[in-house]
């Protein structure tokens, strides 16, 4: 027989936990909504990436160096507030290197594998080694013959030995304006059925180097590619 209030007790008992369970329900129910509206896609108004059909020029600067660039021509939101940054992205259209319009937004977000858009990077970088001395230092170590391959489009093609870091890719060695230019473009497969070519690095001022990257189905445009970078650096540039 149940002694009396013993039902009292155990609705006491009950009440104890009871009420800190449901608070830590409701918070970690807060805690779940917060997350999951921090984590939501952004729509295309806030990305940070939103590209701009905007021309106006922008005054921005790379370790000092000076530029100033159309709108249209500048990748992110942020970099459009001008300023003096590390890294700074571009993007233009082939075959006139313009920048983004609406009316070609369709090519600049496509990633075929014949996309015509350049992206380049400038950004600061002590370590300014031409591209004879990029080659000899840094990628020769991994060849497989050192003499190489001549090639199509006035190329020299070195390939990689296996198990070296780069034995998917192919570096093209030809002759710009600029120098010695060192492309290194991904082997098509069939995970990479749309791959790039990597224009590397090399200075375009002190302290400050360029790469740019294109589809390898481009290549036999590299010279062309090539000269219309450097225009288009040129034209950006403060002098």
């Amino acid at each position: 027989m149940s002694q009396p209030g013993s039902d009292q007790a155990e609705i006491h008992q009950h009440s104890g936990w009871l009420i800190p369970l449901g608070l830590a329900l409701v918070i970690l129910a807060l805690c779940g909504a917060f997350l999951l509206y921090d984590l939501r896609p952004a729509n295309g108004l806030f990305r940070n990436n939103a590209p701009t059909a905007d021309a106006s020029n922008v005054a921005v600067a790379v370790r000092g160096v000076k530029f100033t660039i159309p709108g249209n021509y500048l990748d992110s939101r942020a970099t459009r507030r001008g300023g003096d940054l590390d890294v700074l992205g571009l993007s233009a259209l082939l075959p006139d290197m313009r920048g983004y319009s609406t009316a070609d937004a369709a090519l600049f977000q496509s990633n075929a594998a014949d996309s015509p858009v350049v992206h380049l990077l400038l950004r600061g970088d002590t370590n300014g080694l031409s591209g004879a001395d990029r080659l000899a230092r840094i990628y020769m170590p991994y060849v497989s013959d050192p003499k190489g391959m001549p090639e199509q489009f006035g190329l020299t093609r070195y390939t990689f030995r296996a198990d070296t870091g780069y034995e998917r890719n192919d570096l093209y060695v030809g002759s710009s304006g600029a120098g010695q230019l060192l492309l290194l473009c991904e082997r098509p497969a069939q995970d990479l059925p749309s791959p790039n070519c990597l224009a590397i690095d090399r200075p375009v001022a002190p302290g400050v180097n360029l790469s740019y990257r294109f589809k390898r189905a481009q290549l036999s445009r590299w010279q062309d590619i090539a000269g219309g970078v450097d225009r288009l650096v040129a034209r950006f540039m403060k002098h």
